[in-house]
């Protein structure tokens, strides 16, 4: 990364870490997201957690035959990482992406930031389609590859990763390990 981004113009989405994604095949992403969302709140960074609401009717249920996420405790966010969202926003999507309803981007212009750091469930779908939307927002998606997971296997995960880094290029695939290190350490105290 050639320009560190700033605390206040970048953050963190965790996108659908949900009780009904959840499963033997992305459980093990759980904690890392934890632990990453524990750093970059405790060094006073934006937190974004999406969560995906189906619904009767919707595309999922007429064209995917899906019909799972419509109520609690399906759409409830893990446990693991209920704590962390009383200091973040949680916004309710109806699609794939953060950007597929007019909510979540208005929200990111509003707050202005512009580096958008994408972790969750699943990397293939949800994942994929939260950067490319920040992508084609002209923003910078940055798709965070250790923290995120399928429920479908680590397969379709790879295939996911490789369908991203051609839509957002090489570069931006990073893993925790790269973050810049003044997103996720506090700012020291100013000497008085």
């Amino acid at each position: 990364m050639s320009e560190v981004p700033s605390r206040d113009g970048s953050v963190l989405v965790v996108v659908d870490v949900q009780n009904g994604f959840v499963r033997e095949e992305s459980a093990h992403v759980v904690p890392v997201i934890a632990g990453l969302v524990s750093r970059w709140q405790t060094a006073g960074g934006n937190v974004l957690f999406t969560r995906y609401i189906n619904y009767p009717g919707s595309p999922f249920e007429r064209l995917v035959r899906w019909s799972e996420c419509m109520e609690s405790p399906q759409i409830d966010i893990v446990d693991e990482l209920q704590p962390y969202t009383e200091k973040a926003i949680v916004i309710d999507k109806r699609g794939y992406g953060l950007f597929a309803d007019s909510a979540g981007a208005a929200l990111v212009a509003k707050r202005g930031w512009r580096d958008i750091y994408v972790c969750g469930i699943a990397t293939e779908s949800c994942v994929l389609a939260t950067a490319l939307g920040a992508f084609e927002a002209d923003l910078t998606p940055w798709l965070i590859e250790d923290a995120s997971a399928s429920h479908a296997g680590e397969h379709v995960h790879d295939a996911g990763v490789l369908v991203t880094r051609r839509f957002i290029g090489e570069r931006q695939i990073i893993r925790v390990a790269d973050i810049p290190g003044g997103l996720l350490t506090a700012p020291a105290e100013c000497a008085m």
